[in-house]
């Protein structure tokens, strides 16, 4: 690469490099909670294939919806060409060709949710030539876009879900169940069937030039999950590879081609350890050929693959894992080089990742996310770089918060990793407990908008990443259920404990601490405000799970093997937050979207009775039209939760607020 000149250029309200002074000793004056209610300003910007346009995601205002803006990169001050849907709403693009954009759209179509996992959307794909600037939709309703197929500039590759809920494939995961897949010229709005799954061969995924090499599927009378493959290219059928027990918490997911050896795949297992690894495996032999890379810390996070992704479309030049931050340990010098260089010159690297680059590899989009940015996007072009803009550009880097990764001990000797949001100013500070959702979930904290909006307004956040988490082995993610169910017990404990920890460090001043979780995290809140042991003030529940057995219900008949066993353990003798509402013993904060598809909200309306039966004190704030997921939470959405929240954290947070 060579050397780079960095400049500022601006496109609207993003048009900015976020300001590199930072003091740490006074504590800035709380930005308008208006401010943090944005959606994302600028999102996904990316580079055409020949470098001639820049293509990004665009909220014009507050209350707008997305539009695509597409600039030439010659000169990104030019007015620019926007693609838009008046009835709906764009939800991702993709470039297909030098001139081709495929995007997708969603629309409301309901006004209540048809039940568990099925929402009040419906999604639709477009595609928009930038050089007639002209734009065609397509009646397509739900498609799965697979693959952008390089080698093909005016077809992509979608897939949909086949078969009734009633059928044998509705008793697996979705990933389990068979899809077809279907070859679509953006030209005429055709589609030609390339392959439909069953059940025994279910998902299948295509290379970067659409040949169908890897499938997944389900041996329903052996309870056996099995991997097939074919040479690219060769027409071949398909070779089972690896077979592995549904009763198995072992990890066995192949990530792509091994290129440095005849008939070989990546993968990511554990095989037999307690920390997930990338192997080299052979599918003829059957058998794990040699060890790439593995940690005794963490699980590897993922594998980094070529900034050129139209040359080399299936080129994995890196393996990576996430502690602090995602760490990449490079096979591809070149690569390696690249990356020094970003982190060498962009403001507040942190992680740093390349979005998007030309053939040619001349023009690229980088993208850097990290506590101290929001989030921005640079573009290389003639050998120099131009910030794009922020996803949140009223927010500057010198009044957000610093991160900080920490270990601590559980009262039973176990270590737990935390991420802690740390306030400018001095301390000790009130603390917000912030449990992630799941509760198996791998949680990479860069930057998140709800600690950094905490922080900001003299919140020091912790983010304990309890036992059961995924990430850091297999005995850690077993602890969770082994023994009997910790859903409240041991799992809460290491909630608890990461509080304590950074009172007895005088971090935190110990009383004023509150709990604050999404999801598995409201319902962690909830068993919280039911502790008898308590050392919170205040519980602030959203999209909380109040009913354990409700909440199985709803997919119960799709577990099995050691999925069936991961669910149901944990709950096993576990705290059910409706059944100990007469312990409740501080005050609550429920909030709860009105067309939840993931948590209805009868979980909400349920528990809010037995509040009133036992006389509780509480608040509720229903948003609605919000889903259970975050890209549903619009402007009004978050303007609500943000205000309701930092008004009952300062005044009804116990005696006195937080």
């Amino acid at each position: 690469m060579k050397r780079l000149i960095i400049t500022i250029l601006g496109i609207g309200l993003a048009g900015f490099l976020p300001t590199t002074e930072a003091n740490a000793d006074d504590a800035p004056e709380p930005y308008p909670l208006d401010y943090w209610a944005l959606r994302e300003v600028i999102n996904r910007a990316q580079v055409s294939p020949d470098g001639k346009h820049l293509a990004l995601m665009k909220i014009p205002s507050k209350t707008a919806n997305p539009i695509i803006e597409v600039y030439e990169t010659a000169d990104l001050s030019k007015k620019p060409f926007r693609i838009g849907a008046k009835k709906m709403e764009v939800t991702n693009f993709f470039w297909a060709s030098d001139k081709d954009i495929v995007f997708t759209m969603r629309q409301k179509v309901r006004n209540k949710i048809e039940g568990f996992n099925r929402g009040v959307y419906e999604n639709k794909i477009a595609v928009a030539d930038v050089q007639k600037k002209k734009m065609r939709s397509f009646d397509e309703t739900d498609p799965t876009i697979v693959n952008v197929l390089k080698s093909k500039p005016d077809k992509i590759i979608i897939s949909f879900s086949e078969g009734d809920d009633d059928g044998p494939g509705s008793k697996l995961s979705e990933a389990f169940r068979p899809r077809a897949y279907w070859e679509f010229d953006l030209n005429t709005g055709t589609k030609k069937l390339l392959i439909r799954g069953k059940i025994s061969l279910a998902n299948i995924e295509f290379d970067g030039y659409g040949n169908p090499w890897l499938a997944r599927g389900f041996d329903l009378g052996k309870g056996e999950f099995i991997w097939y493959w074919r040479k690219p290219g060769t027409g071949k059928g398909w070779t089972e590879l690896y077979r592995q027990d549904e009763d198995s918490f072992e990890q066995f997911t192949v990530v792509e081609l091994d290129d440095t050896k005849e008939d070989h795949i990546l993968v990511f297992a554990t095989n037999g350890h307690d920390k997930s690894g990338l192997w080299s495996y052979g599918v003829n032999a059957k058998q794990f050929d040699e060890l790439i890379y593995r940690r005794n810390d963490v699980d590897v996070w993922n594998v980094s693959r070529h900034t050129n992704d139209w040359t080399y479309p299936d080129a994995v030049t890196g393996v990576s894992y996430f502690t602090d931050k995602i760490h990449v340990e490079f096979f591809d010098e070149v690569e390696r080089a690249t990356h020094q260089q970003l982190e060498a010159i962009i403001p507040f690297a942190h992680n740093i990742s390349s979005t998007s680059r030309s053939r040619d590899g001349n023009t690229m989009v980088i993208y850097n996310l990290g506590p101290r940015d929001p989030g921005t996007y640079y573009l290389l072009h003639e050998g120099r770089i131009q910030a794009v803009g922020s996803r949140q550009p009223l927010l500057e880097s010198g009044k957000l918060a610093d991160l900080k990764y920490i270990t601590y001990d559980a009262r039973d000797g176990q270590p737990i990793s935390a991420y802690l949001t740390v306030p400018q100013g001095e301390g000790p500070f009130p603390l917000i407990v912030l449990p992630h959702g799941g509760p198996f979930v791998q949680e990479t904290v860069a930057y998140d908008e709800w600690a950094q909006m905490l922080a900001n307004n003299g919140y020091m956040v912790v983010q304990p990443q309890y036992r059961g988490s995924f990430g850091f082995g297999l005995k850690f993610h077993k602890a969770s259920f082994i023994n009997g169910g910790q859903g409240g017990h041991m799992m809460q404990d290491d909630k608890d404990d990461a509080a304590q920890y950074l009172v007895k460090r005088g971090l935190v001043d110990p009383e004023r601490i509150a709990m604050f979780g999404w999801s598995y995290g409201g319902y962690a809140a909830l068993v919280a405000a039911s502790r008898e042991e308590q050392i919170y003030q205040c519980v602030i529940a959203g999209a909380a799970v109040a009913d354990q057995l409700q909440q199985i219900n709803y997919y119960r008949y799709q577990l099995r093997g050691a999925q069936k066993e991961r669910q149901m353990a944990y709950r096993e003798g576990s705290t059910n937050p409706i059944e100990e509402v007469e312990n409740v013993n501080i005050p609550i904060l429920l909030i709860h979207g009105d067309v939840d598809q993931r948590v209805p909200i009868t979980h909400a309306n349920r528990y809010r009775k037995e509040l009133d039966k036992h006389n509780k004190s509480y608040q509720y704030l229903e948003l609605e039209g919000a889903d259970h997921f975050y890209n549903t939470l619009f402007y009004r959405h978050q303007k609500a939760l943000y205000e309701t929240m930092i008004s009952y954290l300062k005044n009804d947070c116990g005696p006195g607020g937080l």
